[in-house]
């Protein structure tokens, strides 16, 4: 199931950190890592990333992945340069209170799939 970005900021108890993007995107499905190796290794594009990382990586990362947000887990912001980047990118950035684990349980929850392959295919 698809879901929209804004209902997945509801879920995530989220703040946007970039408020000019639009947050009224479809998503197909979400990827928790926080290296990003394992994120271009095994993701799948037109998801949400989850990530307790915040430097500017993470934001290239999902730019080459071809991720519609970033959700910072865990209440974390990132530094100004992660956040021109994304601007730059048009990625949306989230900041949520919530841990790795418990966001991702809220979301699967909610009907949103895993976007991670496990390398075998």
């Amino acid at each position: 199931m698809n879901m929209n970005l804004t209902d997945i900021i509801t879920i995530a108890e989220g703040t946007v950190l970039t408020p000019g993007l639009a947050t009224g995107l479809n998503i197909h499905g979400a990827c928790c890592a926080d290296l990003m190796s394992d994120v271009l290794a095994y993701s799948r594009p037109r998801a949400v990333l989850i990530t307790g990382l915040t430097n500017p990586q993470v934001v290239r990362t999902a730019q080459m992945a071809d991720f519609r947000a970033i959700i910072f887990v865990r209440g974390k912001h990132p530094q100004q340069e992660t956040m021109d980047i994304a601007i730059q990118e048009n990625i949306p950035l989230i900041s949520s209170p919530l841990g790795m684990f418990e966001l991702s349980g809220r979301l699967h929850d909610a009907g949103l799939k895993s976007y991670e392959n496990n390398g075998a295919d």
